[in-house]
């Protein structure tokens, strides 16, 4: 089978109605989110046409479908259109296509849906949706959850306390997406998206107590479903010899997806409050996307204050 999103989860998530509900739509795959609106190939225009796109049906082609062409000719242009191994059909603005087309549709093989949304607004979601799903994606171990706001990705190695500093960022309002394994889209050049893998949504791992659903304890409000990744916290043990960054002048960064993430490597010591260090971390990191750094506010100071000693 040729690797791309699943028909079927496409349909579920934007509430598509199936007309061909025998046709099953877990075997078939969209490859592309590209999507094509085929008023050139109702008439019959099939150069450069792109086969693995969705074809849209619209308010456009079909006006030109019930006033410009006969029945036959009408289910002759789809055959043709059909015979190019489409992904699937879909009419929107609630059109419900005739029962000879859907004849044609089952013959082919060639799934026909239908939204109730109009067309623009419905394209947009689509290739949204398309664009997320086709992302390339990579698994992380470790927790990712929304602070202010800001996308924060803990690492670290199994069992340093990304769960328990999660818990405690949860407890102080935060709000947890995913525990143990994130799954990571990269959704554009800039922009990577974490979720959790669906046996894993809402759920904590803490050693000596066990699993904890964070949406039935801490409610609603503490939990959500997707984030994008803004910074990375990569939690390490202590070393007395390690040198650790203590202006942060310059940033250091975690590759992901061929992305590059801000990174700080936050050493774990007794006595730590790791929630309120990570919070600081994302208003700190907020902050640096308005334009203001306070290592750099600090380094002009001083060369303030040198200057003037000279004069």
């Amino acid at each position: 089978m040729e690797e791309g999103a699943k028909l079927s989860v496409i349909a579920e998530k934007l509430g598509l109605k199936n007309f061909t509900p025998k046709i099953k739509l877990e075997n078939k795959m969209v490859t592309t989110s590209e999507i094509n609106r085929p008023a050139l190939q109702l008439h019959g225009f099939f150069d450069h046409f792109e086969p693995r796109r969705i074809q849209l049906i619209g308010m456009v082609e079909y006006s030109y479908l019930q006033s410009e062409q006969s029945r036959s000719e009408r289910l002759h242009s789809f055959e043709e259109l059909m015979d190019r191994d489409i992904p699937c059909i879909i009419f929107c603005r609630g059109f419900t296509p005739e029962e000879r087309l859907l004849k044609v549709a089952r013959n082919k093989n060639v799934p026909i849906l239908g939204t109730e949304r109009g067309t623009s607004e419905f394209m947009a979601e689509l290739i949204n949706t398309l664009s997320f799903e086709l992302a390339p994606m990579t698994s992380i171990h470790g927790v990712l959850v929304d602070v202010y706001g800001e996308g924060l990705l803990i690492t670290g190695e199994s069992g340093i306390g990304k769960s328990e500093a999660a818990l405690e960022l949860i407890r102080r309002g935060h709000r947890l997406v995913s525990d143990d394994v994130v799954e990571i889209r990269r959704t554009s050049s800039k922009a990577l998206i974490g979720s959790a893998p669906a046996t894993l949504r809402h759920l904590i791992e803490l050693r000596g107590i066990g699993i904890i659903d964070v949406k039935s304890l801490f409610g609603v409000e503490c939990v959500k479903d997707s984030q994008k990744i803004d910074f990375v916290i990569k939690l390490e043990d202590w070393r007395r010899e390690a040198e650790y960054d203590r202006l942060g002048m310059s940033d250091e960064y975690m590759e992901i997806l061929g992305n590059q993430v801000v990174c700080h490597s936050l050493p774990i010591r007794p006595g730590r409050n790791l929630a309120v260090i990570c919070e600081t971390a994302a208003v700190n990191h907020r902050q640096k996307k308005m334009g203001y750094n306070a290592a750099e506010e600090l380094y002009r100071r001083v060369n303030a204050q040198m200057e003037a000693a000279e004069k």
